[in-house]
């Protein structure tokens, strides 16, 4: 079976031109570029209210955030990082999620940084993705400094960025197509 692949990609920022949001918008145009569905969810655009256990009912960005996610192949998941970690805005979202959604699925971190790369935050994304069930890739990204610059057609101005995106994109498509249900409706691996 030869479909393509559903992948979601959930921008984690509250800020309008994120430069994390950049990168998933440019890596979204990528993963099209290579067959893919792509499904962006900015959550600057379309935010989910503050989690909690004890509400009785969901607004539609969330319900409508869940199911997306539950219906992916693969999600990769991009935060600013703020003081050594992601930003609440994506926590936030995650919360309302759980294995539901990601058991068994390979998910991406990305992050962006003021100052040098952000692998705190990228530390985090992926032990939330541990217990959230889902497979971390084997690859991570993180623009900082200098790196973060984008051209006017919304791609990374430095070559050597556009390469690593091209390499984690494709090691992240290898997963999901590793990890996808065969055609019995079985995970494999």
């Amino acid at each position: 079976m030869n479909t393509k692949l559903n992948i979601v990609l959930i921008a984690g920022s509250n800020r309008r031109n994120a430069t994390s949001t950049k990168l998933l918008r440019y890596m979204g145009e990528a993963l099209r570029k290579r067959g893919a569905n792509v499904k962006l969810i900015d959550l600057y655009e379309t935010p989910v209210p503050l989690y909690s256990p004890d509400a009785e009912e969901t607004d539609a960005n969330t319900e409508a955030m869940v199911r997306t996610v539950g219906e992916a192949d693969a999600i990769v998941l991009a935060t600013p990082e703020y003081h050594g970690s992601i930003s609440g805005v994506l926590k936030n979202a995650l919360d309302y999620m759980g294995s539901a959604e990601f058991s068994g699925k390979p998910v991406l971190s990305v992050s962006s940084s003021g100052g040098a790369v952000g692998v705190s935050s990228l530390t985090h994304l992926q032990a939330i993705v541990r217990n959230l069930h889902g497979v971390n890739s084997p690859e991570w990204l993180s623009l900082g400094g200098d790196a973060r610059h984008f051209a006017a057609d919304g791609s990374p101005a430095d070559a050597a960025v556009r390469q690593r995106v091209e390499r984690t994109l494709d090691s992240l498509l290898r997963l999901a197509e590793l990890l996808r249900p065969n055609a019995a409706g079985v995970k494999i691996g």
